[in-house]
Protein backbone atom coordinates (compact mmCIF):
# COMPACT_ATOMS: atom_id res chain seq x y z
CA UNK A 1 0.00 0.00 0.00
CA UNK A 2 1.93 3.22 -0.91
CA UNK A 3 2.23 5.96 1.86
CA UNK A 4 1.28 9.61 2.21
CA UNK A 5 4.84 10.43 0.96
CA UNK A 6 4.47 8.80 -2.37
CA UNK A 7 1.11 10.66 -2.91
CA UNK A 8 1.63 13.99 -3.35
CA UNK A 9 -1.95 15.06 -3.02
CA UNK A 10 -2.10 13.84 0.41
CA UNK A 11 0.71 16.25 1.50
CA UNK A 12 -0.18 19.52 3.17
CA UNK A 13 2.47 22.31 3.67
CA UNK A 14 5.08 19.21 3.55
CA UNK A 15 3.40 17.01 5.82
CA UNK A 16 1.30 14.31 5.08
CA UNK A 17 -2.51 15.26 5.35
CA UNK A 18 -4.40 13.10 7.13
CA UNK A 19 -7.93 12.24 6.79
CA UNK A 20 -10.59 14.18 8.34
CA UNK A 21 -13.86 13.06 10.56
CA UNK A 22 -15.42 15.78 9.44
CA UNK A 23 -16.87 14.43 5.70
CA UNK A 24 -18.87 11.80 7.96
CA UNK A 25 -21.05 14.62 8.45
CA UNK A 26 -21.03 16.03 5.48
CA UNK A 27 -18.86 19.13 6.48
CA UNK A 28 -17.02 20.81 4.28
CA UNK A 29 -14.83 23.74 3.60
CA UNK A 30 -17.87 25.86 3.55
CA UNK A 31 -18.84 24.99 6.83
CA UNK A 32 -15.27 24.99 8.59
CA UNK A 33 -14.92 28.96 7.29
CA UNK A 34 -17.98 29.70 9.23
CA UNK A 35 -17.71 27.79 11.84
CA UNK A 36 -14.40 29.95 12.72
CA UNK A 37 -16.95 32.39 13.72
CA UNK A 38 -18.55 30.47 16.03
CA UNK A 39 -18.64 30.46 19.60
CA UNK A 40 -19.29 27.86 22.56
CA UNK A 41 -22.70 28.23 24.50
CA UNK A 42 -22.42 28.41 28.43
CA UNK A 43 -25.65 26.85 29.17
CA UNK A 44 -25.19 26.24 32.76
CA UNK A 45 -27.76 28.74 33.62
CA UNK A 46 -30.53 27.50 30.88
CA UNK A 47 -29.89 24.33 32.73
CA UNK A 48 -31.24 25.52 35.97
CA UNK A 49 -34.30 26.11 34.33
CA UNK A 50 -37.14 23.85 35.86
CA UNK A 51 -39.73 23.21 32.68
CA UNK A 52 -38.07 21.05 30.24
CA UNK A 53 -40.08 22.50 27.34
CA UNK A 54 -38.76 26.31 28.08
CA UNK A 55 -35.35 25.18 28.65
CA UNK A 56 -35.31 23.70 25.55
CA UNK A 57 -36.45 26.27 23.80
CA UNK A 58 -33.76 28.61 25.75
CA UNK A 59 -31.25 26.28 24.73
CA UNK A 60 -32.30 26.33 21.44
CA UNK A 61 -31.82 30.06 20.71
CA UNK A 62 -28.93 30.21 22.90
CA UNK A 63 -27.16 28.20 20.32
CA UNK A 64 -28.97 29.70 17.44
CA UNK A 65 -28.79 33.07 18.33
CA UNK A 66 -25.98 33.66 20.64
CA UNK A 67 -23.40 30.89 19.26
CA UNK A 68 -22.17 33.40 16.76
CA UNK A 69 -19.34 35.80 17.11
CA UNK A 70 -21.89 38.31 14.25
CA UNK A 71 -24.94 38.01 16.79
CA UNK A 72 -24.24 41.54 17.56
CA UNK A 73 -25.83 42.04 14.37
CA UNK A 74 -29.20 40.26 14.34
CA UNK A 75 -30.49 43.67 15.80
CA UNK A 76 -30.35 45.11 12.32
CA UNK A 77 -33.42 42.59 11.04
CA UNK A 78 -35.94 43.82 13.62
CA UNK A 79 -35.01 47.75 12.75
CA UNK A 80 -35.42 46.88 8.85
CA UNK A 81 -38.49 45.59 9.51
CA UNK A 82 -39.76 48.73 11.52
CA UNK A 83 -37.97 50.91 8.89
CA UNK A 84 -39.99 49.37 6.57
CA UNK A 85 -43.40 49.42 7.86
CA UNK A 86 -43.27 52.65 9.23
CA UNK A 87 -41.73 54.43 6.49
CA UNK A 88 -38.51 55.69 7.30
CA UNK A 89 -35.95 56.68 4.56
CA UNK A 90 -35.41 53.72 1.62
CA UNK A 91 -31.91 54.26 1.86
CA UNK A 92 -31.72 53.05 5.55
CA UNK A 93 -33.69 50.24 4.67
CA UNK A 94 -31.22 48.93 2.06
CA UNK A 95 -28.53 49.51 4.92
CA UNK A 96 -30.14 47.71 7.20
CA UNK A 97 -31.55 44.51 5.46
CA UNK A 98 -27.87 44.09 4.13
CA UNK A 99 -26.81 44.21 7.55
CA UNK A 100 -28.86 41.89 8.80
CA UNK A 101 -28.10 39.20 5.92
CA UNK A 102 -24.84 38.81 7.45
CA UNK A 103 -25.83 36.87 10.67
CA UNK A 104 -28.36 34.64 8.94
CA UNK A 105 -26.11 33.50 6.26
CA UNK A 106 -23.76 32.45 8.46
CA UNK A 107 -26.49 30.46 10.95
CA UNK A 108 -27.85 28.88 7.56
CA UNK A 109 -24.48 27.45 7.09
CA UNK A 110 -24.20 26.37 10.87
CA UNK A 111 -27.87 24.46 10.53
CA UNK A 112 -27.04 22.82 7.73
CA UNK A 113 -24.09 21.12 9.23
CA UNK A 114 -26.68 20.23 12.64
CA UNK A 115 -28.75 18.45 9.59
CA UNK A 116 -26.23 16.77 8.29
CA UNK A 117 -24.98 14.96 11.39
CA UNK A 118 -28.46 13.81 11.32
CA UNK A 119 -28.76 13.14 7.48
CA UNK A 120 -25.49 11.24 7.17
CA UNK A 121 -22.68 12.84 4.82
CA UNK A 122 -24.04 12.25 1.23
CA UNK A 123 -27.19 14.38 2.03
CA UNK A 124 -25.63 16.57 4.28
CA UNK A 125 -23.63 17.49 1.16
CA UNK A 126 -25.96 17.80 -1.04
CA UNK A 127 -27.94 20.42 1.81
CA UNK A 128 -24.63 22.38 1.87
CA UNK A 129 -24.30 22.59 -1.54
CA UNK A 130 -28.20 24.08 -1.80
CA UNK A 131 -27.79 26.39 1.02
CA UNK A 132 -24.17 27.81 0.43
CA UNK A 133 -24.97 30.34 -1.45
CA UNK A 134 -28.93 30.69 -0.54
CA UNK A 135 -28.66 34.22 0.18
CA UNK A 136 -27.53 35.19 -3.13
CA UNK A 137 -30.53 32.56 -4.58
CA UNK A 138 -33.13 33.86 -3.23
CA UNK A 139 -32.12 37.64 -3.65
CA UNK A 140 -31.64 36.94 -7.56
CA UNK A 141 -35.56 35.22 -7.50
CA UNK A 142 -36.80 38.27 -5.84
CA UNK A 143 -35.15 40.79 -8.14
CA UNK A 144 -36.84 38.59 -11.03
CA UNK A 145 -39.89 38.51 -9.88
CA UNK A 146 -39.80 42.31 -10.22
CA UNK A 147 -38.26 42.09 -13.61
CA UNK A 148 -34.72 43.83 -12.59
CA UNK A 149 -32.76 41.62 -14.79
CA UNK A 150 -29.57 43.73 -14.18
CA UNK A 151 -29.48 43.65 -10.60
CA UNK A 152 -29.21 39.69 -10.94
CA UNK A 153 -26.39 39.59 -13.47
CA UNK A 154 -24.96 42.11 -11.59
CA UNK A 155 -25.35 40.67 -8.10
CA UNK A 156 -23.96 37.22 -9.32
CA UNK A 157 -21.15 38.60 -11.29
CA UNK A 158 -20.00 40.93 -8.18
CA UNK A 159 -19.99 37.05 -5.80
CA UNK A 160 -18.15 35.39 -8.16
CA UNK A 161 -15.51 38.41 -8.32
CA UNK A 162 -15.48 38.54 -4.76
CA UNK A 163 -14.77 35.00 -4.00
CA UNK A 164 -11.95 34.94 -6.88
CA UNK A 165 -10.19 38.05 -6.29
CA UNK A 166 -10.86 39.80 -2.92
CA UNK A 167 -11.83 36.61 -0.65
CA UNK A 168 -8.61 34.51 -2.12
CA UNK A 169 -6.20 37.76 -2.55
CA UNK A 170 -7.00 38.90 1.22
CA UNK A 171 -6.08 35.43 2.31
CA UNK A 172 -3.28 34.51 0.35
CA UNK A 173 -2.05 38.31 1.61
CA UNK A 174 -2.82 37.59 5.08
CA UNK A 175 -2.07 34.14 5.39
CA UNK A 176 1.60 34.80 3.17
CA UNK A 177 2.44 37.83 5.59
CA UNK A 178 1.59 35.66 9.15
CA UNK A 179 3.39 32.15 7.69
CA UNK A 180 6.57 33.99 6.20
CA UNK A 181 8.98 31.80 7.26
CA UNK A 182 6.70 29.16 6.09
CA UNK A 183 6.33 27.21 2.56
CA UNK A 184 2.35 27.17 2.19
CA UNK A 185 1.32 24.65 0.05
CA UNK A 186 -2.37 23.22 -0.99
CA UNK A 187 -3.97 20.23 -2.96
CA UNK A 188 -3.65 21.59 -6.60
CA UNK A 189 -5.95 19.46 -7.84
CA UNK A 190 -9.29 20.63 -6.29
CA UNK A 191 -8.05 24.00 -7.32
CA UNK A 192 -8.08 22.49 -10.70
CA UNK A 193 -11.31 21.07 -10.53
CA UNK A 194 -12.67 24.50 -9.99
CA UNK A 195 -10.64 25.89 -12.42
CA UNK A 196 -12.04 24.07 -15.38
CA UNK A 197 -15.33 24.67 -13.88
CA UNK A 198 -15.03 28.39 -14.17
CA UNK A 199 -13.70 27.96 -17.53
CA UNK A 200 -16.78 26.40 -18.72
CA UNK A 201 -18.73 28.93 -17.45
CA UNK A 202 -17.03 31.45 -18.63
CA UNK A 203 -17.06 29.93 -22.42
CA UNK A 204 -21.06 29.67 -21.47
CA UNK A 205 -20.56 33.56 -21.11
CA UNK A 206 -18.63 34.66 -23.45
CA UNK A 207 -20.36 32.79 -26.52
CA UNK A 208 -23.63 34.90 -26.17
CA UNK A 209 -21.87 38.23 -26.24
CA UNK A 210 -19.63 37.30 -29.00
CA UNK A 211 -22.89 36.16 -31.05
CA UNK A 212 -24.82 39.48 -30.24
CA UNK A 213 -21.85 41.30 -31.91
CA UNK A 214 -21.27 38.96 -34.80
CA UNK A 215 -24.83 39.52 -36.09
CA UNK A 216 -24.31 43.23 -35.70
CA UNK A 217 -21.68 42.94 -37.61
CA UNK A 218 -24.08 41.57 -40.42
CA UNK A 219 -27.41 43.39 -39.46
CA UNK A 220 -29.09 40.18 -38.10
CA UNK A 221 -30.84 40.77 -35.04
CA UNK A 222 -29.55 38.07 -32.49
CA UNK A 223 -32.00 39.03 -29.58
CA UNK A 224 -34.20 35.47 -29.86
CA UNK A 225 -31.08 33.24 -30.93
CA UNK A 226 -28.73 34.71 -27.85
CA UNK A 227 -32.10 34.07 -25.61
CA UNK A 228 -31.83 30.09 -26.86
CA UNK A 229 -28.31 29.56 -27.29
CA UNK A 230 -27.71 31.24 -22.71
CA UNK A 231 -30.88 28.44 -21.83
CA UNK A 232 -29.03 25.63 -24.00
CA UNK A 233 -26.05 26.37 -22.02
CA UNK A 234 -27.71 26.79 -18.97
CA UNK A 235 -29.46 23.29 -18.92
CA UNK A 236 -25.54 22.05 -20.18
CA UNK A 237 -24.01 24.07 -17.12
CA UNK A 238 -26.55 22.65 -14.89
CA UNK A 239 -25.86 19.38 -15.77
CA UNK A 240 -21.74 20.01 -15.05
CA UNK A 241 -22.89 20.51 -11.66
CA UNK A 242 -24.62 17.58 -11.17
CA UNK A 243 -21.97 15.74 -12.17
CA UNK A 244 -19.32 17.91 -10.41
CA UNK A 245 -22.02 17.29 -6.95
CA UNK A 246 -21.23 13.16 -8.16
CA UNK A 247 -17.26 14.22 -8.05
CA UNK A 248 -17.33 16.02 -5.12
CA UNK A 249 -19.64 13.07 -2.79
CA UNK A 250 -18.70 10.35 -3.91
CA UNK A 251 -15.59 9.76 -6.33
CA UNK A 252 -13.58 11.80 -5.47
CA UNK A 253 -14.56 12.39 -1.90
CA UNK A 254 -11.14 12.76 -0.77
CA UNK A 255 -10.11 15.80 -2.63
CA UNK A 256 -12.92 18.47 -1.03
CA UNK A 257 -12.39 16.92 2.74
CA UNK A 258 -11.68 19.71 5.47
CA UNK A 259 -9.39 19.62 7.94
CA UNK A 260 -10.64 19.15 11.62
CA UNK A 261 -10.06 22.41 13.19
CA UNK A 262 -9.93 22.23 17.15
CA UNK A 263 -8.21 24.68 18.28
CA UNK A 264 -9.36 28.07 19.02
CA UNK A 265 -12.41 29.44 17.09
CA UNK A 266 -13.00 25.91 15.91
CA UNK A 267 -15.57 23.84 16.35
CA UNK A 268 -13.56 20.42 16.92
CA UNK A 269 -17.11 18.66 18.52
CA UNK A 270 -18.46 15.91 16.93
CA UNK A 271 -21.92 15.89 18.52
CA UNK A 272 -25.00 17.88 17.26
CA UNK A 273 -25.77 20.39 19.62
CA UNK A 274 -29.77 20.86 18.10
CA UNK A 275 -32.26 18.47 17.33
CA UNK A 276 -32.71 17.32 13.82
CA UNK A 277 -36.29 18.82 14.05
CA UNK A 278 -35.45 22.05 15.86
CA UNK A 279 -32.50 22.92 13.45
CA UNK A 280 -35.11 22.11 10.08
CA UNK A 281 -37.78 24.48 11.43
CA UNK A 282 -34.69 27.09 12.87
CA UNK A 283 -33.91 26.82 9.13
CA UNK A 284 -36.61 27.50 7.49
CA UNK A 285 -37.54 30.40 9.68
CA UNK A 286 -33.99 31.87 8.93
CA UNK A 287 -34.90 31.51 5.04
CA UNK A 288 -38.01 33.21 5.43
CA UNK A 289 -36.61 36.31 7.01
CA UNK A 290 -33.47 36.19 4.37
CA UNK A 291 -36.71 35.97 1.40
CA UNK A 292 -38.18 38.73 3.66
CA UNK A 293 -34.76 40.85 3.84
CA UNK A 294 -33.91 40.05 0.58
CA UNK A 295 -37.17 42.01 -1.01
CA UNK A 296 -36.34 44.83 1.14
CA UNK A 297 -32.82 44.89 -0.45
CA UNK A 298 -34.41 44.35 -4.21
CA UNK A 299 -37.23 47.24 -3.77
CA UNK A 300 -34.86 49.71 -2.15
CA UNK A 301 -31.51 49.15 -4.15
CA UNK A 302 -32.59 52.35 -6.27
CA UNK A 303 -33.53 54.61 -3.59
CA UNK A 304 -30.44 53.98 -2.05
CA UNK A 305 -28.09 54.43 -5.42
CA UNK A 306 -29.78 57.85 -5.44
CA UNK A 307 -29.17 58.87 -1.86
CA UNK A 308 -25.73 57.71 -1.90
CA UNK A 309 -24.50 58.83 -5.35
CA UNK A 310 -23.37 55.25 -6.25
CA UNK A 311 -24.43 53.74 -9.48
CA UNK A 312 -26.37 50.36 -9.13
CA UNK A 313 -23.99 48.63 -10.76
CA UNK A 314 -21.32 49.08 -8.23
CA UNK A 315 -24.07 48.72 -5.34
CA UNK A 316 -24.91 45.25 -7.07
CA UNK A 317 -20.98 44.21 -8.01
CA UNK A 318 -19.18 45.07 -5.04
CA UNK A 319 -21.06 46.08 -2.31
CA UNK A 320 -24.31 43.64 -1.73
CA UNK A 321 -21.56 40.25 -2.31
CA UNK A 322 -18.82 42.12 0.62
CA UNK A 323 -22.26 42.38 3.15
CA UNK A 324 -24.02 39.27 2.20
CA UNK A 325 -21.08 36.73 2.54
CA UNK A 326 -18.98 38.63 4.93
CA UNK A 327 -19.29 35.73 7.32
CA UNK A 328 -17.78 32.98 5.23
CA UNK A 329 -15.36 35.50 3.53
CA UNK A 330 -13.83 36.36 6.99
CA UNK A 331 -13.51 32.53 7.93
CA UNK A 332 -11.28 31.57 4.87
CA UNK A 333 -9.34 34.58 5.88
CA UNK A 334 -8.63 33.01 9.74
CA UNK A 335 -7.89 29.97 7.83
CA UNK A 336 -5.35 31.39 6.03
CA UNK A 337 -3.77 32.75 8.59
CA UNK A 338 -3.74 29.23 9.92
CA UNK A 339 -2.10 27.83 7.42
CA UNK A 340 -4.56 26.04 6.39
CA UNK A 341 -4.87 26.67 2.55
CA UNK A 342 -6.85 23.81 1.65
CA UNK A 343 -10.14 25.40 3.48
CA UNK A 344 -10.00 28.42 2.16
CA UNK A 345 -9.35 27.68 -1.20
CA UNK A 346 -12.25 25.47 -1.04
CA UNK A 347 -14.46 27.89 0.57
CA UNK A 348 -13.81 30.79 -2.17
CA UNK A 349 -13.35 28.62 -5.47
CA UNK A 350 -16.04 26.45 -4.27
CA UNK A 351 -18.61 29.58 -3.52
CA UNK A 352 -17.22 30.82 -6.77
CA UNK A 353 -17.96 27.66 -9.07
CA UNK A 354 -21.46 27.12 -7.22
CA UNK A 355 -22.59 30.15 -8.25
CA UNK A 356 -21.42 30.07 -11.90
CA UNK A 357 -22.12 26.50 -12.58
CA UNK A 358 -25.52 26.31 -10.38
CA UNK A 359 -27.25 29.84 -9.53
CA UNK A 360 -26.57 31.59 -12.48
CA UNK A 361 -28.27 28.75 -15.18
CA UNK A 362 -30.57 28.38 -12.19
CA UNK A 363 -31.85 31.84 -12.53
CA UNK A 364 -31.87 31.55 -16.43
CA UNK A 365 -34.49 28.90 -16.04
CA UNK A 366 -36.72 30.67 -13.26
CA UNK A 367 -36.73 33.59 -15.59
CA UNK A 368 -37.62 31.40 -18.21
CA UNK A 369 -40.31 29.95 -16.15
CA UNK A 370 -41.43 32.91 -15.03
CA UNK A 371 -41.74 35.11 -18.99
CA UNK A 372 -38.44 37.34 -18.14
CA UNK A 373 -36.07 37.03 -21.16
CA UNK A 374 -32.79 36.45 -18.95
CA UNK A 375 -29.74 35.54 -21.19
CA UNK A 376 -26.27 34.90 -20.49
CA UNK A 377 -24.68 38.20 -21.97
CA UNK A 378 -23.56 39.93 -19.03
CA UNK A 379 -22.17 43.01 -21.22
CA UNK A 380 -18.41 43.46 -22.79
CA UNK A 381 -17.08 45.12 -19.50
CA UNK A 382 -18.81 42.97 -16.85
CA UNK A 383 -17.53 39.94 -19.11
CA UNK A 384 -14.16 41.10 -19.32
CA UNK A 385 -13.52 41.81 -16.03
CA UNK A 386 -15.08 38.02 -15.24
CA UNK A 387 -12.89 36.73 -17.77
CA UNK A 388 -9.54 38.44 -16.44
CA UNK A 389 -10.47 37.08 -12.51
CA UNK A 390 -10.89 33.66 -13.56
CA UNK A 391 -7.62 33.85 -16.05
CA UNK A 392 -5.73 35.63 -12.88
CA UNK A 393 -6.60 33.17 -9.70
CA UNK A 394 -5.71 30.06 -12.56
CA UNK A 395 -2.54 31.16 -12.96
CA UNK A 396 -1.89 32.10 -9.23
CA UNK A 397 -3.19 28.58 -8.53
CA UNK A 398 -1.04 26.79 -11.07
CA UNK A 399 1.72 25.51 -9.11
CA UNK A 400 0.13 24.28 -5.61
CA UNK A 401 1.84 26.63 -3.31
CA UNK A 402 0.92 30.81 -2.21
CA UNK A 403 2.59 33.34 -0.80
CA UNK A 404 2.12 37.46 -0.38
CA UNK A 405 2.78 38.60 -3.63
CA UNK A 406 0.26 36.17 -4.94
CA UNK A 407 -2.54 37.39 -2.89
CA UNK A 408 -1.67 41.35 -3.46
CA UNK A 409 -1.70 41.09 -7.41
CA UNK A 410 -5.29 39.82 -6.84
CA UNK A 411 -6.61 42.27 -4.23
CA UNK A 412 -5.04 45.39 -6.46
CA UNK A 413 -7.11 43.14 -9.69
CA UNK A 414 -10.12 43.61 -7.17
CA UNK A 415 -9.53 47.17 -6.17
CA UNK A 416 -9.69 48.02 -10.05
CA UNK A 417 -12.65 46.43 -11.07
CA UNK A 418 -13.94 48.09 -8.10
CA UNK A 419 -13.08 51.45 -9.17
CA UNK A 420 -14.00 50.78 -12.74
CA UNK A 421 -17.76 50.07 -11.87
CA UNK A 422 -17.42 52.68 -8.86
CA UNK A 423 -16.96 55.55 -12.17
CA UNK A 424 -19.25 53.40 -14.18
CA UNK A 425 -23.03 55.52 -14.74
CA UNK A 426 -24.78 52.38 -16.55
CA UNK A 427 -28.77 52.73 -15.62
CA UNK A 428 -31.02 50.14 -14.74
CA UNK A 429 -33.03 48.77 -18.09
CA UNK A 430 -36.54 47.82 -16.29
CA UNK A 431 -37.81 44.50 -17.38
CA UNK A 432 -36.69 42.46 -20.33
CA UNK A 433 -32.85 42.98 -20.39
CA UNK A 434 -31.94 41.08 -23.85
CA UNK A 435 -32.45 44.80 -25.25
CA UNK A 436 -28.82 45.35 -23.95
CA UNK A 437 -28.66 43.07 -26.75
CA UNK A 438 -29.08 45.90 -29.18
CA UNK A 439 -26.51 47.87 -28.45
CA UNK A 440 -23.43 46.45 -30.62
CA UNK A 441 -26.19 46.70 -33.54
CA UNK A 442 -27.03 50.56 -32.53
CA UNK A 443 -23.13 51.19 -32.33
CA UNK A 444 -22.94 49.84 -35.97
CA UNK A 445 -25.88 52.12 -37.44
CA UNK A 446 -24.09 54.82 -35.95
CA UNK A 447 -20.55 54.24 -37.27
CA UNK A 448 -22.34 53.66 -40.60
CA UNK A 449 -23.98 56.69 -40.63
CA UNK A 450 -21.04 58.66 -39.82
Amino acid sequence: MASNLDQPWLLENGNPKGLSKEMRHGRTAHNMSSSSLRKKSDLKLVSKVPCGLLRKILANLQEVILGTKLSILFPAIPLAIAAECYGFGRPWVFALSMLGLTPLAERVSFLTEQIAYYTGPTVGGLLNATCGNATELIIAIFALSEGKIDVVKYSLLGSILSNLLLVLGTSLLCGGIANLGREQKYDRRQADVNSLLLLLALLCHLLPMLFCYAGASSGVSTVDATLQLSRASSIVMLLAYAAYLVFQLWTHRQLFEAEEDSGEGGDGSEEAVIGFWSGFAWLVGMTLVIALLSEYVVETIEDASDSWGLSISFLSIILLPIVGNAAEHAGAIIFAFKNKLDITLGVALGSASQIAMFVVPLCVVVSWIMGNNMDLNFNLLETSSLALAIIATAFTLQDGTSHYMKGLVLLLCYIVIGACFFVSKTPLHPGNNVNLATVPKATEVLFRSA
